[in-house]
């Protein structure tokens, strides 16, 4: 025997009745596939920690871009050598002041004594806090099926779309009927809308990132067509269509009075945080939801209809983003809507939900976080001449760091997530 007929010492000898088979490489789609649902679900799972120190990290990059572009700032920052107490104080007096000022715009005005002027800030955060808190939801239950929707605008879109027309069509009906038909035609067709994505991907596969962000442009010029149909929605012919104002029947009534703005949108969000967390950690379905996003493929194999539980998420998570489009229609733009019935609310909603790490509670939190952002910007544009574009900039910024928990891990010195 020639030694290259030898056996190797590390080579197993195979008999003759043994059969070889070749090892295939693992299917590349099925890789992506697994790669992209383990950032998901790293990035929507991870520490309440993490999710902190990512906001902290955002406030504090941009207290150095509030500094920057503050003229007394660079104007000190010339002769920082020769009086070095100078920049740092105008440093200060920059960065303390947007943020007073975004403080007295969203919590409390201690500027004022008039008591309901005071807590009127509040309000306003609860109430620009509603519709992001329904959004994070949408987006947030279907991050738990380790699903992107990246529909919000559209569904969003539709859902108020539908409320306005009836929420201005029916005339004469009472508060009681007129109302809760708008709200739920709002959320029948946000659900609609949202379940086209969850039924492609179980019928035929399709991704959902794609279908839905195709899906926004389709509902948005959809819309846009309704609005110059005098039989749809009203205003033939104007160059910036609009609905006409909703009847008062259906316009969301305000719960603190008329001196406030904060309405009923708000209460029905906290509705729905209980509804979605007892749905989630409580009932057969939220099992099957989470059980699908943790790895379908043994989920499967356990008897769980996958392909059902992608549409129903989608179901839920449109009819969540079509309540955010009825907060809206019905709670804020009562006058009449256009096609920006949305107000970018569609895409804040992914933050909210990355920030609350996809749980009712942490969206809770996070809405009304970035409800307050949303409020005090406004003031602190007015009063500190701070362009309330840096609360964008900031709100990205969280994303950014949100998207990179290593990074925060890494900056803070915090211990490496186990893996699951």
């Amino acid at each position: 025997m020639s030694d290259a007929d030898k056996p190797r010492p590390d080579e197993k000898p195979v008999d003759a009745g043994d059969t070889v088979t070749e090892e295939r490489p693992q299917d590349a789609e099925t890789t992506d596939d697994s790669r992209s649902r383990s950032l998901l679900r790293e990035i929507a799972s991870g520490n309440a920690l993490a999710g902190v120190l990512a906001v902290v990290l955002a406030v504090l990059v941009g207290s150095v871009m509030i500094a920057a572009t503050d003229e007394t700032v660079r104007e000190t920052a010339g002769y920082v050598t020769a009086r070095p107490s100078d920049f740092f104080n105008a440093v200060w007096e920059a960065v303390s002041g947007a943020y007073n000022a975004m403080f007295r715009g969203a919590i409390f005005n201690n500027l004022v004594d008039d008591p309901a002027r005071q807590w009127r800030p509040l309000t306003e955060t609860l109430k620009y806090a509603g519709p992001l808190i329904l959004g994070g939801l949408g987006v947030g239950i279907a991050f738990r099926a380790a699903m992107f929707n990246i529909g919000g605008r559209g569904q969003m879109i539709i859902g108020g779309g539908a409320a306005a027309w009836v929420g201005f069509r029916f005339e004469g009906l009472p508060t009681i009927i007129h109302l809760p038909l708008a709200i739920v035609v709002g959320m029948v067709f946000g659900a609609l809308w949202g379940g086209i994505a969850g039924l492609l991907k179980a019928r035929t596969g399709a991704h959902e990132v794609i279908v839905t962000i195709m899906l926004n442009y389709v509902g948005y010029y959809l819309v846009f067509w309704a609005l110059t149909k005098d039989w749809l929605l009203a205003t033939p012919g104007s160059v910036n269509p609009k609905s006409p104002p909703m009847q008062e029947s259906a316009i969301l009534p305000r719960v603190l009075g008329d001196q406030f703005n904060l309405h009923l949108g708000f209460v029905l969000a906290l509705v729905a945080v209980g509804v979605v967390w007892w749905v989630i950690n409580r009932s057969t379905l939220g099992y099957r939801i989470r059980a699908v996003g943790e790895n379908p493929h043994a989920a499967r194999a356990s008897g769980i209809n996958v392909g059902w539980i992608y549409t129903v998420v989608m179901l839920i998570a449109g009819a969540l983003l079509g309540l955010a489009g009825v907060n809206q229609v019905l709670g804020t733009v009562t006058s009449g809507v256009s096609t920006d019935i949305d107000a970018g609310i569609g895409f804040d909603a992914i933050t909210v939900a990355l920030l609350g790490r996809s749980r009712p509670l942490g969206i809770l939190a996070a809405g009304l976080l970035f409800g307050a952002f949303k409020a005090g910007g406004f003031t602190m544009q007015a009063q500190e001449n701070i362009s309330v574009d840096l609360v964008l900039v900031v709100q990205s910024l969280i994303v950014l760091f949100l998207a990179a928990p290593p990074l925060v891990r890494a900056i803070f010195r915090l211990p490496a997530q186990e893996a699951k």
